[in-house]
């Protein structure tokens, strides 16, 4: 398995894990509980017209065809007291059918919770298949790892536990790993997208995907007044703000912001 070594000092502390878990916790409850979320924000998580045309969605299309240990593993995220932080799985499909079309074999994912998205990739690489899993938080990665093992695909996955840009920068310290991944998925913390973003663009082969996860963050991207958007999802909505409109002038790569699940852009390397 591809090991990253040397990153041990970069690891976050248990005040650090916290600190950034209740950060993000928080805005993720004033999506979804405060009035004037539910006054500006659309109800669907697709941020479709309806829940019932998103429900449609998931039942014709997604879930007759979603693998029976994603299901399971969607089923016991949603007990989490934060599922909403799971990739959605309309979102999940689009990702399987991409990691297809570039046929990948060596990927990234920076932010893994319960790791839906991590197995859904495992299972669509070949078996030699390799993903580099990045997250501060091995507590709810260890909810998704039963699943993993059961579906055969631990072997394909490389968890490391620490912040991500520490992992990136020793990954490019050594030459061979760039232009060597094929495809990556980004659901973290959305100040360090574009720092992401950066490394991504050496590491990632041209033609290679890079998928960026809530670049819609909420619907609060085109909110005009801040003061109506919940005080938890600010810092993130102008992190996000700045992302769209740098990815769109970007001529590295070509894009496309999907407005599924909570938006999602979907980057090619062009050179």
């Amino acid at each position: 398995m591809f090991q990253v070594s040397g990153f041990e000092k970069f690891l976050p502390t248990p005040q650090e894990v916290r600190r950034v878990k209740i950060l993000h916790w928080k805005a993720m409850e004033e999506v979804s509980n405060t009035d004037t979320a539910k006054k500006v924000l659309k109800p669907s998580k697709g941020l479709l017209q309806s829940e019932e045309l998103y429900q449609y969605v998931l039942e014709t299309s997604v879930y007759p065809r979603e693998p029976e240990p994603l299901k399971e593993l969607r089923d016991a995220t949603a007990n989490h007291p934060r599922a909403s932080m799971a990739t959605a799985p309309d979102a999940g499909q689009l990702m399987a059918l991409l990691l297809k079309l570039v046929n990948a074999k060596k990927t990234i994912e920076i932010g893994v919770f319960t790791g839906y998205s991590l197995l859904l990739t495992a299972l669509s690489l070949p078996d030699d298949g390799k993903i580099i899993a990045i997250d501060i938080n091995r507590e709810t990665y260890d909810i998704g790892l039963p699943f993993m093992r059961k579906a055969g695909v631990e072997h394909k996955i490389d968890f490391i536990e620490s912040h991500a840009l520490p992992v990136l920068d020793k990954l490019l310290e050594d030459r061979e790993n760039e232009g060597s991944f094929d495809f990556a998925f980004v659901d973290a913390d959305k100040d360090n997208y574009w720092n992401y973003h950066e490394r991504l663009m050496r590491l990632l082969r041209v033609g290679g995907i890079v998928v960026y996860d809530n670049t819609l963050w909420g619907g609060t991207v085109v909110v005009p007044d801040e003061s109506l958007v919940p005080e938890g999802m600010r810092f993130s909505r102008h992190h996000t703000i700045e992302l769209n409109k740098s990815l769109a002038a970007d001529p590295r790569i070509q894009s496309s912001l999907i407005p599924m699940g909570d938006g999602v852009t979907v980057c090619r390397r062009l050179y």
